[in-house]
């Protein structure tokens, strides 16, 4: 065999090099290869195994590791760990061409200069073997966080959408004044209900088109991370309440843990932590001067 292959450079087919190979002790760069790729794993599972090298590179030097970015996909590439890619986007919106529909205050401009200045939602659904769990989500365009949400068994507005809104506005302190609420024609969103309660209190009704996703792109943005890091890695789903539970946990980790590249790779509660130590939120402001 030796024969056959000729002599090699660093003598590896020789009995000699063999021996030498076997024994010789690990290199510093496996020793730190094999401690770094146990962190990585560990971080890649808690955060729904969807981070690809660029998020996973920064959760690894927020963690405190020293690790390049290269190096990260290289030992991501070795354990077998990859992000999740997003599939087609199905749309679900019902429109009603008998209801009155607002004027589009937002015109594809999803920014907001300040938490509670703009807030997008939609709806969409999973499939369980009792049947379809349909999800509301209400999104601030400042900081991506979720608001807002709900899981019901129906796309009612008074059920599934207006249940989310309250939730948002709870959190709020039940004043949206000059809030832009915006979200698509669907029938459950231009319902007298819901655009009542959205007048009521204090926001702005604003629509996109019907069937386009561009004129609503921030929630649909939510939706459809929402059904790859979470619906399809682990379903199937057996019952609503399952659903309900696990977008729960999901809901706390988006807006806590996970790294949003459209935010410098920070959390959306940092964003409006950072953005609340320079501009006083209102209702501190007005404590503020209570005990004074």
């Amino acid at each position: 065999m030796c024969r056959v292959l000729g002599a090699t450079e660093g003598g590896f087919l020789t009995a000699r090099g063999y021996r030498a190979a076997k024994t010789r002790p690990p290199s510093a760069r496996a020793l730190s290869d094999e401690l770094l790729g146990s962190e990585i794993a560990r971080l890649h599972a808690e955060n729904y195994s969807v981070y690809g090298v660029r998020k996973m590179h920064a959760a690894m030097r927020r963690a405190g590791w020293q690790i390049g970015r290269d190096q990260t996909g290289r030992i991501m590439r070795r354990l077998g760990l990859a992000g999740v890619r997003r599939s087609k986007k199905v749309f679900t919106t019902r429109p009603d061409p008998a209801a009155e529909r607002p004027k589009d205050l937002v015109k594809r401009d999803f920014t907001a200069p300040a938490p509670r200045r703009l807030w997008v939602a939609d709806v969409t659904y999973v499939r369980t073997w009792q049947g379809f769990a349909y999800v509301a989500f209400v999104t601030d365009a400042f900081s991506r966080k979720i608001v807002g949400w709900n899981v019901a068994g129906t796309l009612k507005a008074d059920l599934l959408p207006l249940q989310a809104l309250d939730m948002a506005a709870w959190h709020a302190g039940g004043d949206l004044t000059g809030l832009v609420h915006h979200a698509d024609h669907g029938s459950n969103y231009l319902s007298v209900v819901y655009t009542d309660r959205i007048v009521e209190l204090g926001a702005k009704p604003s629509t996109g088109t019907v069937g386009d996703s561009y004129d609503n792109a921030l929630a649909e943005a939510v939706n459809g991370l929402y059904k790859t890091e979470l619906i399809r890695l682990q379903g199937p789903w057996r019952t609503i309440e399952e659903v309900e539970l696990a977008t729960l946990e999901w809901v706390w980790w988006w807006n806590h843990r996970r790294l949003h590249g459209e935010l410098d790779m920070r959390t959306p509660t940092e964003v409006e932590a950072a953005y609340y130590a320079h501009h006083n939120p209102p209702e501190l402001a007005t404590a503020s001067l209570g005990n004074h």
